[in-house]
């Protein structure tokens, strides 16, 4: 007994050293890490009265939580990474409208140029809560330096708008610009050949193509009108002006200097940031002597109690909220990934738990495997069995990410959501012509005629092409029947709206892909009708941060750094050039991410990106 206490005793001893090691942290930065996490829980940011929240548009925005170890690198390198999750941003902005204390919210884009991606139906969403907390008779001021579309988006909702002197607001109209890598794979003999449905299956042309086909074009136009539609009009309404003026400001001027963008009615006032805090501190009442005005930012105040009044509900009844965020692949999947396996493990358990009365599977994904797709439906039809499921499309929810959706009781999407995309394809990479010119051959020996089918030494032949086309016509024509039932709608009207086309949230509810437009709150409230809970419910999110892995690595990141004397660097804007680079590596991250057993994936087109 004595021997085995001391050898566990010293394989104890032996595991925290080499954490201690791995982390890259002293024993006394580790011991601090621990008890700064322990502690945070309790601890809460003080609020004074006449306060106003700051929101850094410069803030990265997601659906879900980032796992701990993705929190504790960021937490160890300096980096501040400014994120928040949507749902975290849409309830403090209703916190803040409850509490007395919060007399406004101050929308700093000082740094925000062209350093968030997030999506025109988050951003819907955020800017419906600022609405919201606009009527309640509170101010919302905004002010930036260089405004972009999607900054100004946002900042229009404000009661003033200020824009820096030497500052310049960008109203150009939207743009897509794909990358073809067609040239280059043909330059250093590398082999692609395709399978597909759907004609609009836009995902392999950058392999194929040197250009958008006709008909990618025709969908890509479509949607950028859509969205840039939407856009307008939000922005139009906000700023007491006509849409077509936006058109002709986006025609004739596309960067408006502070004085134009004045003078268009598009800014209230043009000034430098110390006169915009001169004015918050008078809205504030601040003391002159005081450095800036009375303020809490908006991360910080997310860790503020809302009970008091109100802000936050507790229940035995709980809505799950399901957070897919990501590329669809086959098996657990990785950080930022939807795995299959691991998603209907979650559907599996909340199917089985009685305190969960209603499920929301919230989609933002462009697709991919179509067999981890179709795990996840089967899952969500059989909760639906049992208990409403409720679909909330945020930025895209296209092709997998519509597969998942399709069998749901209800499907709500915002205007500008990205979805459709019902194809299917496979891409068939051979290096025979890169290996033969630096002298590299094979040789095969075999027992069956297509026993190397899989083999990338050379191009598929005619046959092997027609059995890889047999099962993408398969999956395809799978995927149209589940479209057709689970939304209800006559074959042949799928097959017609199908063939890979991208469609808008607003274009797909037109022709019955989605039922109603409305974001993530919307979705919520109607599933809790359906269960009929009324007001006795409470939210739960999933995948699950355990609640030591939140202290660690989520609220007490700030007090870590802290503790341990790291120094934040923020994250340096971006490049023009640097930026093509960063869609080049995203076109390489996506192509490792294709990981379906059968090589046959229900995916958007790979670089659809709206700037």
């Amino acid at each position: 007994m004595r021997n085995f206490l001391k050898q566990t005793f010293a394989s104890l001893i032996g595991s925290l050293l080499g954490l201690i090691i791995f982390c890259g942290v002293g024993t006394t930065g580790l011991l601090l890490l621990l008890i700064v996490a322990a502690t945070s829980k309790d601890s809460s940011p003080e609020v004074k009265d006449k306060s106003v929240v700051v929101f850094d548009l410069s803030m990265n925005i997601t659906d879900g939580e980032p796992s701990s170890g993705t929190v504790l690198r960021k937490a160890l390198s300096g980096v501040d990474e400014n994120r928040m999750t949507l749902r975290s941003v849409l309830d403090t902005i209703d916190k803040a409208r409850l509490d007395q204390r919060i007399i406004g919210i101050y929308l700093d884009g000082t740094n925000s140029k062209g350093s968030n991606s997030v999506g025109f139906a988050s951003l819907k969403e955020i800017r419906q809560a600022l609405e919201k907390f606009r009527a309640a008779g509170k101010k919302i001021t905004a002010y930036g330096v260089d405004l972009q579309e999607r900054e100004y988006y946002l900042t229009s909702v404000a009661d003033t708008v200020v824009l820096n002197p030497l500052g310049a607001l960008e109203v150009n109209g939207l743009s897509s610009q794909p990358m073809f890598l067609a040239g280059a794979l043909q330059k250093y003999g590398v082999g692609v050949q395709i399978v597909r449905v759907g004609k609009f299956k836009g995902a392999i042309e950058p392999f194929i193509l040197t250009k958008l086909s006709p008909e990618n074009r025709q969908q890509t136009q479509k949607l950028l009108d859509d969205v840039w539609g939407e856009w307008r009009t939000t922005v139009a309404a906000s700023r007491k002006i006509n849409s077509q003026k936006l058109q002709a400001i986006a025609d004739n001027q596309a960067l408006l200097e502070a004085q134009e963008a004045k003078a268009s009615g598009l800014v209230d006032q043009v000034a430098y940031s110390d006169e915009v805090i001169a004015d918050l501190k008078k809205l504030t009442a601040s003391d002159k002597d005081e450095k800036t005005f009375r303020q809490i930012n908006l991360s910080k105040y997310a860790q503020v109690s809302g009970k008091s009044f109100g802000a936050e509900r507790t229940s035995k009844n709980k809505i799950a909220v399901v957070y897919a965020e990501g590329d669809i692949v086959d098996g657990k999947g990785e950080d930022g990934e939807i795995g299959g396996d691991r998603f209907a493990k979650i559907f599996n358990k909340l199917r089985q738990d009685n305190d969960v009365k209603a499920v929301i599977l919230r989609i933002n994904s462009p697709g991919g495997s179509a067999i981890a797709s179709e795990i996840m439906q089967r899952e969500v039809r059989l909760t639906r069995e049992v208990k409403p499921v409720v679909v909330s499309m945020g930025d895209i929810a296209a092709s997998g990410g519509y597969w998942i959706a399709s069998d749901s009781n209800r499907i709500f999407a915002e205007p500008n959501t990205i979805t459709g995309s019902i194809g299917v394809f496979g891409v068939l990479f051979n290096g025979q012509k890169l290996a033969n010119d630096n002298g590299i051959t094979w040789d095969t020996v075999k027992t069956g005629r297509y026993a190397d089918t899989q083999t990338v030494s050379r191009p598929k032949s005619p046959e092997e092409l027609a059995i890889y086309q047999r099962s993408v016509n398969r999956i395809y024509n799978l995927f149209l029947n589940k479209v057709a039932e689970g939304r209800k709608l006559p074959a042949a009207k799928v097959a017609e709206i199908a063939q890979g086309r991208v469609w808008s949230g607003v274009a797909a509810k037109q022709i019955g892909l989605v039922d109603e437009i409305g974001g993530l709150n919307t979705a919520i409230e109607y599933a809790a009708k359906q269960a009929k809970l009324g007001k006795d419910w409470q939210l739960q999110e999933f995948p699950q941060v355990t609640s030591f892995e939140e202290r660690l690595f989520g609220r007490a990141t700030e007090e870590v750094q802290t503790a341990l004397g790291i120094e934040k660097s923020p994250i340096p804007p971006s490049h023009p050039l640097l930026t093509e680079f960063q869609k080049l590596q995203q076109e390489m991250t996506m192509l490792q991410k294709m990981n379906d057993p059968q090589g046959i994936y229900a995916r958007l087109p790979f670089n659809l990106k709206i700037e």
